[in-house]
């Protein structure tokens, strides 16, 4: 990624490419706007699209300073299925940039010390992926953003090229529609 298609705005650094779909998740979560984040494009990345954690540099900083990154993999590459970022419809690839600000939110909310028993919990706990993973959905929803998660599920689930073993990982591990369905009705009645 060369400068000249890389965007800066204030405390965030965006690929030119997905600027539009940055700035709409961004918009659902107003309080991440002095937060320093980094939109990164990669060739690809280990059994995800994407991935969002706290930049190393800024690890020991005040949880107030601290920087964040997400990663996003240039294509959608699962088990030999391989989809360019261009041919991802914008509201399914805002709803997975909601739910990685939907991590960094919770992210926010921890101590270092904290953040260090989270990363070692997550990589050896698939109760513990699970957890961090239904909390992020749910950031992401209590944000506003439920049309874009629910859009996204239901893109994965439904798609009869994606391959089932992916499929039952995400079923597994995420809010289901129907989950967030009701969570979205709760919400209504409070």
């Amino acid at each position: 990624m060369t400068v000249s298609n890389t965007i800066h705005l204030k405390n965030k650094i965006i690929p030119e490419i997905i600027i539009n779909e940055v700035g709409t998740a961004l918009s659902y979560y107003p309080e991440l706007a002095n937060t320093n984040i980094e939109f990164k494009m990669k060739p690809s990345l280990n059994k995800s699209f994407m991935k969002a954690q706290p930049k190393l540099s800024s690890f020991f900083k005040s949880k107030g300073k601290r920087e964040y990154i997400i990663l996003i993999s240039q294509t959608f590459d699962i088990d030999g299925i391989r989809l360019p970022l261009s041919d991802i419809p914008k509201d399914i690839l805002i709803g997975w940039l909601g739910h990685e600000l939907g991590h960094i939110m919770d992210y926010k909310n921890r101590s270092n010390f904290n953040l260090i028993g989270f990363g070692i919990r997550y990589f050896f706990s698939q109760n513990y992926i699970r957890e961090a993973e239904r909390l992020a959905d749910t950031y992401a929803i209590t944000h506003g953003m439920e049309k874009y998660i629910l859009v996204t599920k239901r893109f994965i689930l439904n798609n009869g090229s994606l391959p089932q073993i992916y499929k039952d990982r995400i079923k597994r591990l995420y809010l289901s529609p129907d989950e967030i369905l009701l969570l979205v009705k709760e919400l209504e009645s409070k």
